[in-house]
């Protein structure tokens, strides 16, 4: 046989798959593979880091930490009726309080002579534990659809999602040291700014409400007042809530409030790069940030907002140099707002919004 005859029985038998389907098949069986050996990955993640948190409880003391991890990592909660949106940001408030309450209610009842900075490292490791589950559940649920039913366009959408999910996953992995470690993280810029300021001032008092440090010090001849979770354990506190209060008890005379946070940065931006704008800078699901703009909005207070931007992999992994020093440059940036926008004897909200995990105050 010579190559002109091969080459004509390849191109119809490659004719045949066309019409036949079977190129589709074949394709469908290599991103099927692909997928699994991926999914096998994250599943091997989530076991590692499953056998970290369980090493954890149990040299803490406690006899079954596979029950406490099994019990939190499958907790879950349910979202408000949103087709009738009348006083929704109060149910998602009793609902999300509900939560956290409970998950400490689980692991105070496991660790009931531990700490509570302690215990808030617990928690958010367990978070993240949690995470890495509902990625790997989610990604096997749409292969084995997508397997049954043979759905080509769904396993090829998953096939190039992938790389994203894995590098969510990974990251993920990595942060679970940093947290069972109690190391300060990117999403902690906020409060590092208020820290820094702090320095700068002279404290006249502190308190602590709602997991949240309120601190009144004197910048200038001026009056601020500081807001951030209270630290150094892993807490974001309730920085809204407790803002609007404040503003209350002032009875509104407050002549500025800015918010500082982490900002996820688009790709092509640089880590630690500073925006200035209007608003409430806190990325949390609804009540907090809207307990603040009603709160400004109620007294026409001017709300003025700072970010500092950053990966997502920056954000929940141990801080980097390159966020340590834009939280520098943020406070001199914060300096000259309040200098700019307020007279002497004005009074001013900074909050710092963010974990606040091995930053103290």
């Amino acid at each position: 046989m010579d190559i002109a005859s091969l080459v004509q029985y390849l191109w119809l038998i490659l004719l045949i798959m066309i019409m036949l389907g079977l190129n589709q098949r074949l394709q469908l069986k290599i991103w099927i593979y692909d997928i699994k050996s991926k999914l096998n990955v994250i599943r091997s993640l989530y076991e590692e880091d499953k056998s970290k948190v369980r090493n954890m409880l149990r040299n803490l003391g406690v006899e079954l930490p596979e029950v406490i991890v099994e019990r939190v990592v499958e907790f879950f909660t349910i979202e408000p009726v949103q087709i009738e949106p009348t006083d929704i940001i109060k149910r998602m408030d009793h609902l999300l309080r509900t939560a956290e309450s409970s998950i400490k209610r689980i692991l105070s009842g496991a660790l009931p002579n531990i700490g509570k900075h302690e215990l808030s490292l617990i928690e958010s490791s367990l978070a993240i534990l949690a995470a890495l589950n509902i990625i790997y559940k989610v990604v096997r649920h749409y292969l084995i659809l997508g397997e049954r039913e043979n759905n080509f366009i769904l396993i090829m959408q998953l096939t190039y999602s992938m790389p994203q999910i894995m590098r969510v996953a990974l990251i993920y992995h990595e942060a679970l040291d940093s947290f069972m470690q109690g190391r300060p993280i990117g999403d902690g810029a906020g409060p590092l700014v208020v820290y820094n300021l702090l320095e700068k001032c002279e404290i006249k008092s502190r308190r602590v409400v709602d997991d949240t440090s309120i601190i009144e010090a004197y910048y200038k001849g001026r009056r601020v007042i500081f807001i951030k979770a209270e630290g150094p354990g892993s807490n974001v506190g309730h920085p809204g809530a407790v803002l609007s209060r404040v503003i209350e008890d002032l009875k509104g005379r407050v002549d500025l409030v800015i918010t500082i946070d982490a900002a996820l940065k688009l790709e092509g931006e640089e880590t630690g790069a500073i925006a200035e704008g209007v608003g409430a800078a806190i990325g949390d699901p609804g009540p907090e940030k809207i307990a603040i703009e009603r709160a400004a909005s109620k007294y026409n207070i001017p709300l003025r907002a700072l970010v500092i931007k950053m990966g997502i992999e920056e954000a929940i992994t141990t801080m980097r140099r390159e966020i340590v020093e834009a939280c520098e440059r943020a406070s001199a940036y914060v300096e000259r707002l309040i200098e700019e926008l307020t007279p002497p004897n004005a009074t001013i909200i900074v909050a710092g919004i963010g974990n606040t995990m091995g930053i103290p105050g």
